[in-house]
């Protein structure tokens, strides 16, 4: 390892150009890769309502559709629009009840639950955009953006496909700035606490390379969601920062001993030793997340788990050629620094130990079992602004037509037309279904088979399967909504045992089945992970259940904190938050132990020890916590989609309660626990060689 750094330090100027240069395939790569915007397209393949949108997509070729509420216009009006909106690129077909009949038809003509499928009886209509590819695809994106600029006065466009195009233009606008308030608002805390001005600049150039390249070789997992987008490079920002920290820390003492190059290098050596622990807890808490069903979670991991190791890789390779370069600059230019180690603070944590733990015992117990009691909410919609174009379709769908969800039902064709409007009418009769549309109702409504157009026919019937449309009166998510699949699915399977239904119902159903599972697994996962890295790390036994049992009490009291302030929160954050907050600020109590143990080792009684290791720990675990809460509830503060201000949040919230509790609460602990300590632990208090 020491010529690996002596090289950086040497070739430092040949490093940095190289680092320049690769930032020329990320920028290409992080353009090519696709962002999803679809989170129900994460679901394991094998479940019904998958298996039935991959008949939607393959067979029938509605692999997405959007509905347009149209009010007050003129047939010939809606006709023309019609007409253009089909132009359109990506736009499979429009539908409406001109492909059923001729418009000089009397509408009368119609079966009567075709005729309330596609008119409500203040005269309104509806026509159904069918497109060519999947709802989160760019052509569908564009061919909506299109659209939208085709509708007249009084025209409404909703559906999933449109909410996803909206959900797009939110974050796409919003992107920048997140990066720009998590940087800002980082740089402030560095500030306050490194008394080198030109230090947090250095440190942001230093991590905008590891975060690029995080982004570029993404392209190489096909493609990322956008939760992940919008998340990556502040929870990037704010779970590296602290290797940066520990380099110039390190650095600043070996200058006292050494040569500035010499200095560097020694730094180089021991800050990879420190943080290669350090970061496997990261990295492993984000891994967990891969053990999902909800394949979100192996996105999410393993694109934060790259950027650990990167931002690992960027500190002992491009920062200490960045700070050898700009040294002369960094030693002129200095200030007082704002955030102070916490003395008094530390000496009355080692003086009243005792009643501290007694404290936060009591504290703890009604946030532990709060927290099992938060509500959680899996409706999508409702994490959206209520004014976007596409959420105001949506509602509008609702209180025109009474359809708030649409339910795809799919069976076998070798059904007989009789056992088919047999199953539409069991599934009207289901509660909160006030629409179903089938090629049958046409057949039962006294239109000769021979009238009904051949494409209406195609709309029903394809790939060996017959397609059912019921709309439904509940919302996604809803237990009205999923006793209503439970209805439906029960009548389905008796008719035919391989039918499936499938829509953004019956997804969301599976969603919440498989996010509670995926709960339990992660949790356990995650736990497991950073036990084994802290027990092999101290070569103890004891050391992991106080470290991971610290953590786990702080990401309890955090998620506890809903239950009381009336807080709904959406599915994703019970499931990823604790292992981002376990992953990411175990690292703390890591550092707070690690001198513990040194202090000890110096011959400091087991109280005095833990004082020393507080105040000397504090400031750095300060500024890491705090530039890690301040990037994060920055985005919290300023975004508008409810689901990534709802996760920086609690993230935020998770680093705060993560470092109060590991700097009041971890020292009292190890106190009391130094004997177990030191008898479950192998060479506890033998000196460790230089590395």
């Amino acid at each position: 390892m020491e010529k690996f750094a002596r090289a950086v330090v040497q070739k430092r100027k040949l490093i940095l150009l190289i680092a320049v240069l690769l930032l020329i395939p990320a920028a290409f790569g992080a353009a090519g890769t696709y962002i999803n915007y679809d989170i129900l397209t994460y679901l394991p393949p094998e479940l019904d309502s998958m298996v039935g949108e991959s008949y939607l997509e393959d067979d029938f070729n509605m692999a997405s559709t959007a509905m347009i509420t149209v009010e007050h216009m003129t047939t010939a009006d809606l006709l023309n629009m019609k007409d253009e909106i089909a132009q359109v690129p990506g736009v499979e077909s429009v539908i409406w009840t001109s492909d059923m009949l001729d418009v000089s038809v009397p509408r009368q003509m119609l079966p009567e639950d075709i005729q309330r499928f596609f008119f409500n009886d203040d005269g309104a209509t509806m026509m159904i955009v069918k497109f060519s590819d999947i709802s989160a695809s760019p052509s569908t994106m564009k061919a909506l953006e299109q659209i939208k600029g085709l509708l007249r006065a009084d025209c409404f466009i909703g559906g999933m496909a449109a909410i996803l195009q909206d959900t797009k233009a939110l974050v796409d606008k919003e992107m920048p700035f997140y990066i720009l308030c998590a940087v800002g608002c980082s740089l402030i805390i560095l500030f306050l606490s490194l008394k080198e001005t030109v230090v947090p600049l250095i440190f942001m150039l230093g991590i905008f390379f590891p975060i690029a390249y995080n982004f570029g070789s993404n392209i190489f997992l096909g493609q990322i969601s956008y939760i992940t987008e919008a998340l990556a490079t502040v929870l990037q920002l704010g779970v590296t920062m602290d290797f940066s920290i520990f380099l110039l820390h390190r650095f600043e003492e070996e200058k006292k001993t050494a040569s500035q190059e010499e200095a560097m290098v020694r730094a180089i050596v021991n800050t990879f030793s420190s943080i290669t622990g350090s970061s496997l807890t990261t990295i492993a808490g984000f891994l967990a997340m891969c053990t999902m069903s909800l394949t979100l979670g192996r996105d999410i991991g393993l694109v934060m788990a790259k950027g650990v190791l990167l931002g690992v890789l960027c500190t002992i390779t491009v920062l200490p050629a960045l700070i050898m370069t700009f040294q002369g600059a960094i030693e002129r230019h200095t200030h007082r620094t704002l955030i102070p180690r916490l003395s008094r603070m530390s000496r009355f944590v080692a003086r009243h130990y005792a009643p501290i733990l007694a404290v936060f015992l009591v504290l703890f117990v009604p946030f532990a079992v709060a927290q099992s009691k938060t509500d959680v909410y899996y409706t999508l919609f409702d994490s959206l602004p209520q004014d976007m174009t596409s959420i105001v379709g949506t509602n509008r769908l609702k209180a025109d037509f009474n359809m708030t969800t649409t339910h795809f039902i799919m069976v076998d064709e070798s059904l007989s037309n009789e056992t088919l409007r047999s199953l539409s009418n069991e599934i009207e009769s289901v509660d909160g279904i006030n629409q179903v549309l089938s090629y049958e109702k046409f057949l039962g409504g006294g239109i000769p088979e021979q009238m009904i157009p051949k494409e209406m026919e195609d709309i029903f019937h394809a790939g060996g399967h017959r397609m059912i449309l019921a709309n439904s009166s509940y919302e996604s998510g809803t237990t009205l909504q999923n006793e209503q699949l439970e209805a439906m699915n029960e009548i389905v399977k008796r008719y035919d045992s391989q039918g499936v239904i499938s829509g953004e119902g019956a997804m969301t159903r599976d969603l919440i089945q498989v996010a509670d599972t995926d709960f339990r697994n992660v949790n356990l996962a995650s736990i497991l992970a950073v036990f084994i890295i802290v027990a092999l790390v101290f070569r103890s036994g004891s050391i992991p259940v106080l470290l991971v049992g610290i953590i786990e009490s702080a990401i309890m009291i955090n998620m506890g904190i809903p239950y009381f302030s009336g807080t709904t929160l959406p599915f994703v954050a019970s499931i990823v938050v604790g292992t981002i907050q376990l992953g990411a600020t175990v690292d703390y109590a890591i550092l707070m132990t690690n001198r513990f143990r040194e202090e000890l080792i110096h011959g400091q009684p087991v109280q005095e020890a833990a004082r020393i290791a507080m105040e000397q720990c504090s400031q750095s675990i300060l500024t890491s916590g705090l530039t890690f809460f301040v990037a994060t509830a920055s985005v919290a503060a300023i975004s508008r989609m409810e689901l990534i201000s709802s996760l920086c949040l609690l993230i935020s919230r998770g680093a705060l309660i993560s470092m109060a509790v590991i700097l009041l609460v971890l020292p009292a602990l190890l106190i009391v626990t130094a004997p177990v300590i030191r008898k479950t632990t192998y060479h506890w208090l033998v000196k460790k060689e230089r590395a």
